[in-house]
């Protein structure tokens, strides 16, 4: 039939148009115009441990189907697949591997499923020269290339589940793991590459439980064992069984993390199953929380590969195909990309090797169990393949195991959710969202900070409260604005006369440095919330800068103001005629001074030992509720090596400084003086500030620890010395110059009538009541020794006249008519050795008081208007 077809389309071509030809092709009925088969012979588990082929047999014929159609892929053959069932068991496997052997047709390469079937057709498969490629194996057994030499899987090995696991145990700081296995090869051997890495890691397995069919013992066991972190190898048949017993121990919560494999079918622990007493609902509450490992077996880019399918309508038609099935119910859904890439895999390698085998006179049908050459061609096409399909890309490593990425998933209320991904070949580990996130609910605790292998210590930053540090920064912020409104209104009104009198450009500097030290609020209460560690030594220079030369300006303007009221109007009398000249460079000098002393006391301070970072650690604490951890508490703090020491001479400084302050105000109390107006307003702020200073500075030193008292107290204490400070220094000048109207300038002033001298009555009406009463006290002095002076010179002339009389009695009374004789001058001298008098040395004129009588009225009667004040200077002689 064959020739004759051939005979019919040379005839065609030679005889006929193009057209008649393509009839003659078209209805031509030779057997798929000459297509030879090739059988490839499958085990596929439809039950058993791991019912894999209830998905990936349906997947498998898909690729079959797409590969026969395809004229460019093995134009010349027709794949066809015998396939039983495994069950997942190495015995019936044995004799379904005996039929597929020796019953006809040869097979050309065998496709087994299940890692323990594998292991048995790939260490027979040696004998009969046959390539073995499975597509759901995942033993590290079966890397071994001298006892499996020709054993090829789109599978990743087991293996690729450790470096992952290894990796989640470092970053978690986990040091002691747990381990429960099933009794089979595929889990012994990867638990063996589990332990060997992580003794490189530095992870002790400290429990490691085993189990054939009833994991009853091993789960008692980890529990009496207080194991923690537990990782779980077993099929899913057997995890159902677990779980059961791990709700009867209650070995689940937020103490325990469980890892386990994740080629289960999504709702594995809700299937019934008679050999578990447990309910749904118990199952469900005992595995939530476990992460699983798996390995990329669905390609998450949306790309076109061999099959010329995307990954995505290789599911849509797999659905189809299998009429509706539950995917979560079906096993071995999960695998089926791998299958249908397996076949992928050998219909290409199949293609490469046709034009070898040509140049060496073979052919793919001419294969049999015999024929070594035919097999090497086909084993070096599978070990160079490498193409797109719909699990990801496709290529084998040297032990003929798939290279994959591995995918980290957790089971959070029933349904399994994506967390990160693992590329071992890179060493990468890369996390869906926010990794605080995952720290805190990728595990099992789901938002109460993760368990670990013993009981776990969670470091904890202790940040400053948000309602306080907004409470007092808008207090900082309203202060900062009144101090712009101090310091416009004092350079306004500049050129008044009253505002002169108080030294503006003093006034200008307090305003300033009030704002300057309501501005470091705000880095005070700027932690590491707020700012990167990195970040947080320029917080804390910000901080001693702005209070260091905020509290300069404003408290060092204020000082000089009563410095040198103090040492002007405290000088003897000799220099008192100087104090009538005040040079303003000097106190803009003196302030000058004490800014330049912080700034270089913080120059050396920044460069000799520079602020940085400090951790303080706190006794730990435990949390509410049912958790094995402790928190740490921290606190950062801006500290240096020889803080104590610098603080020391700040404080000393400034404490001085304080201290001299009050004792200068309290001295320039009752002085009054026209060039500084306000000093009195002055000494009160410097009450304040002082008061605020000496209290604050040791509380915050010993409320250090607790970061809500500290910034409180220390931000509190400087709005309300600053809040004071320019209330009492511009409030009194905002109000005078308001209610008085005395808001014009010297020049403004002089065109007002009197204008010039209203502003100064009070003083010098406060002046002459001072003179006044000195004078009083001069006078009354005066008064009492001009009577002393008279009651001498009374009973000088009572004893004058006795003698006199006596005299005149001697010379026989003469006559009366005799004028008396004026006294000689010198009988009116006083005895030897008394002092002369004054009255008769120096008279008191007649016109030094109005009637002489007026010298014996009371104090309160003498007052300007008796005396002159022109022979004042006969008092003081």
């Amino acid at each position: 039939m064959a020739r004759l077809c051939q005979s019919l389309l040379r005839r065609a071509v030679v005889r006929y148009s193009l057209t008649l030809t393509l009839t003659v092709l078209l209805s031509c009925s030779c057997p798929a115009l000459g297509k030879k088969k090739l059988y490839i012979g499958a085990l596929f588990p439809m039950s058993g441990g791991w019912p894999g082929g209830q998905a990936c047999l349906p997947a498998a014929q898909m690729a079959l189907d797409l590969v026969n159609k395809r004229a460019d892929i093995l134009p010349d053959y027709e794949l066809e697949l015998i396939h039983y069932d495994s069950m997942c068991d190495p015995g019936e496997a044995t004799k379904l591997l005996y039929d597929l052997l020796y019953t006809e047709p040869i097979k050309i390469v065998l496709m087994p499923g299940c890692s323990s079937v594998s292991t048995l057709v790939a260490e027979a498969s040696r004998m009969w020269n046959l390539i073995v490629l499975s597509y759901g194996s995942s033993s590290p057994a079966l890397s071994n290339r001298q006892r499996f030499p020709t054993f090829f899987r789109t599978h990743p090995s087991a293996t690729l589940h450790n470096p992952t696991r290894v990796q989640l145990f470092q970053k978690w700081k986990w040091t002691k793991i747990a381990t429960i296995q099933q009794t089979t090869e595929v889990f012994t051997s990867t638990l063996d590459d589990l332990e060997e890495r992580v003794k490189e890691a530095g992870i002790e397995i400290s429990v490691r439980q085993s189990f054939l069919t009833d994991p009853a013992v091993a789960v008692k066991n980890l529990k009496r064992q207080d194991a923690r972190i537990i990782v779980g190898l077993f099929y899913e048949t057997e995890a159902r069984k677990v779980f059961c017993e791990v709700y009867k121990e209650k070995l689940y919560g937020k103490k325990y993390v469980w890892f386990l494999i994740g080629w289960y079918a999504d709702n594995w622990f809700k299937i019934k199953d008679p050999s578990i007493n447990c309910t749904i609902e118990q199952m469900t509450e005992a595995v939530d929380g476990h992460v699983t490992t798996e390995i990329v077996m669905l390609n998450p880019e949306t790309v076109r590969g061999a099959s010329n399918l995307t990954s995505q309508e290789f599911l849509a038609q797999l659905m189809s195909k299998l009429g509706g099935k539950n995917p979560e119910e079906t096993g071995g859904f999960q695998e089926a990309p791998l299958a249908y890439d397996a076949v992928w895999a050998l219909a290409l390698a199949l293609n490469k090797t046709v034009g070898p085998l040509k140049a060496k006179g073979l052919r793919l049908e001419d294969f049999n169990y015999n024929n070594r050459d035919i097999t090497f061609e086909i084993y070096r096409a599978l070990n160079t393949s490498s193409f797109e399909g719909v699990s990801g890309h496709v290529v084998f490593d040297a032990q003929g195991s798939r290279m994959a990425w591995t995918l980290i998933e957790q089971l959070q209320g029933g349904s399994y959710k994506k967390i990160g991904y693992y590329d071992s070949t890179k060493g990468n580990l890369s996390w869906y969202g926010n990794d605080k996130w995952i720290v805190s609910s990728a595990l099992c605790c789901l938002g109460s900070g993760p368990p670990a292998d013993q009981t776990v210590v969670i470091e904890e930053f202790r940040y400053l409260s948000q309602k306080i540090f907004v409470s007092v920064s808008v207090f900082a912020g309203l202060g900062i604005l009144l101090g712009i409104v101090c310091l416009t209104f004092n350079i306004y009104n500049s050129n008044v006369r009253y505002i002169q009198n108080s030294q503006p450009y003093l006034n200008n500097m307090t305003a300033v440095g009030c704002m300057m030290a309501l501005a470091a609020v705000f880095p005070l209460g700027i932690d590491g919330l707020h700012v990167h560690r990195r970040q947080f030594p320029v917080v804390c220079q910000f901080r001693l800068w702005l209070l260091g030369l905020g509290f300069s300006l404003a408290y060092g303007s204020m000082f000089t103001k009563i410095w040198w009221v103090h040492t002007v109007f405290t000088k003897k009398d000799e220099k008192k005629d100087k104090r009538k000249h005040l040079e303003p460079w000097k106190l803009y000098a003196t302030v000058g001074v004490l800014l330049s002393i912080d700034v270089l006391s913080l120059m050396i301070w920044q460069i000799v030992d520079p602020l940085h970072v400090t951790v303080e650690k706190f006794t730990r604490e435990a949390p509410k509720g049912d958790l094995d951890v402790l928190i740490q508490p921290l606190l950062e703090h801006c500290s240096s090596e020889k803080m104590n020491t610098w603080l020391g001479v700040v404080y000393g400084y400034k404490g001085l400084l304080l201290l001299l302050g009050i004792f200068l105000a309290y001295e320039t109390k009752s002085i009054s003086t026209e060039k500084i107006n306000d000093h009195r307003a002055v000494g009160m702020a410097i009450y304040n500030v002082a008061v605020l200073c000496m209290i604050t500075a040791p509380v915050t030193m010993i409320l250090s620890s607790q970061q809500d008292a500290s910034f409180a107290f220390a931000s509190l204490a400087i709005v309300f010395s600053v809040y004071i400070t320019l209330v009492v220094l511009f409030v009194p000048k905002m109000r005078r110059l308001i209610t008085r109207g005395e808001w014009q300038s010297d020049a403004q002033e002089t065109m007002k009538t009197g204008s010039s001298t209203n502003n100064n009555d009070e003083e010098k009406s406060r002046q002459l009541e001072r003179e006044n009463k000195e004078l009083q006290k001069i006078i009354q002095e005066k008064e009492e020794r001009v009577s002393e002076l008279r009651n001498q010179l009374s009973e000088r002339q009572a004893l004058r006249s006795r003698r006199r009389a006596s005299t005149v009695t001697n010379q026989n009374h003469s006559s009366s008519s005799n004028a008396i004789p004026q006294s000689d001058p010198r009988s009116l001298a006083p005895p030897p050795g008394y002092p002369t008098p004054i009255s008769d040395i120096h008279p008191i004129p007649p016109s030094f008081c109005l009637p002489s009588s007026s010298l014996y009225l009371p104090d309160s009667k003498i007052s300007r208007n008796n005396c002159h004040t022109s022979h004042l200077q006969l008092l003081y002689k």
